[in-house]
């Protein structure tokens, strides 16, 4: 008899689109179901593994959460995600589903053509691509300065690409999606939010189903059970970098062909205990505003307090919560990861959030 496979699915989207939330409601509302999750984050500080451990789910413990660090997932595969799947699959105990949450920055492309690795393929199918959107964001045209000048200008001249990096990354993760969740529809009225339909959708020549959410809120039998094989259409989701290889090997030119994250930075600021978070909040925006920061999340030391505050900001968006108290064996600190375009000033952006900490 044939060894059932365990689903997997791959959750991705871009920064601050709420994945970990939609994850965390996910595992407290799971009927039982005993999931595994990896975890990949840019940058050196897991935050996200961190909140989701302070979940306290009975079905994923500490043991069950793995995360991965070391760099961008659609980029260490070989190296980082097929070997801690073959470490998961031959524990004795095998989960019975697997969730992966991708970095803001991945191409879920790569990661879900590892699944056709034949050590992995006998074992685990790709349940379903989740794509989660950042409403509010996509409203506010997080993609580009000027959408509308943008679209003109490819209009009239087909040979100019003023895609940025965010564009091309937010069209791969869409084009590979098999549910797309527009989260946070609660911060939109009815026209902002056909507004983001129609952006999204006019996004891929793929129609995947799509469903509105707020603050993560998703039913966990909507996210489980999608039974999309994925891994078997992974040839009709390709991105940008793969469509423009085949072209240029069409064509017979040379092109060496990778995916990085050149285009973005990130750094992890270690800062004493924040007295008053609410002035640290206030003073953030302007900073986040001048330095267009993507993203900055963390934890924040606030005396007095006996559990850790996360801050989550997608741009000038600032949501932060206690989630858990500290423990006896962890140092109390403010700890906190900036995300932002390679091109902007490395050392005023740390004095920036540095002098917002007072």
């Amino acid at each position: 008899m044939l060894q059932q496979k365990i689903p997997a699915t791959v959750i991705t989207g871009f920064l601050g689109a709420g994945k970990t939330t939609i994850i965390r409601n996910m595992l407290m509302n799971a009927g039982g179901k005993k999931i595994a999750l990896i975890i990949n984050e840019f940058g050196d500080l897991g935050v996200d593994g961190d909140v989701l451990k302070g979940c306290g789910a009975d079905n994923c413990t500490e043991d069950d959460i793995i995360e991965l660090t070391n760099g961008c997932i659609c980029c260490t595969v070989a190296d980082d995600f097929v070997p801690t799947m073959q470490k998961l699959l031959d524990r004795d105990v095998k989960p019975d589903h697997i969730v992966i949450e991708t970095s803001g920055l991945a191409l879920p492309q790569p990661l879900v053509a590892a699944f056709n690795w034949p050590d992995i393929r006998t074992r685990v199918t790709v349940d379903g691509v989740v794509t989660v959107v950042d409403s509010a964001a996509v409203a506010a045209g997080r993609f580009a300065d000027d959408h509308d000048a943008v679209a003109a200008q490819r209009a009239e001249d087909d040979s100019v690409d003023h895609e940025s990096p965010i564009e091309e990354l937010f069209d791969d993760q869409l084009t590979c999606a098999d549910l797309i969740v527009l989260n946070k529809t609660d911060l939109l009225d009815a026209a902002g939010i056909a507004a983001v339909r129609a952006e999204v959708t006019g996004r891929t020549s793929r129609k995947p189903s799509m469903i509105e959410a707020k603050n993560g809120e998703v039913p966990s039998l909507v996210l489980l059970g999608i039974g999309a094989s994925t891994e078997d259409d992974i040839d009709n989701r390709k991105s940008h970098h793969e469509l423009e290889h085949e072209a240029l090997h069409a064509s017979g030119e040379d092109h060496d062909h990778h995916h990085d994250h050149d285009e973005f930075e990130s750094f992890v600021l270690k800062l004493g205990a924040i007295k008053d978070a609410s002035e640290f909040i206030d003073r953030l925006k302007p900073v986040i505003e001048k330095h267009d920061i993507l993203r900055l999340k963390g934890f924040i030391d606030v005396p007095g307090k006996p559990m850790r505050l996360v801050i989550q900001a997608v741009g000038t968006r600032i949501d932060t919560y206690f989630d858990r108290p500290w423990t006896s064996a962890e140092k109390r600190e403010t700890r906190i990861v900036v995300i932002g375009l390679h091109e902007w000033d490395f050392g005023s952006v740390v004095e920036d959030v540095q002098a917002a900490a007072g």
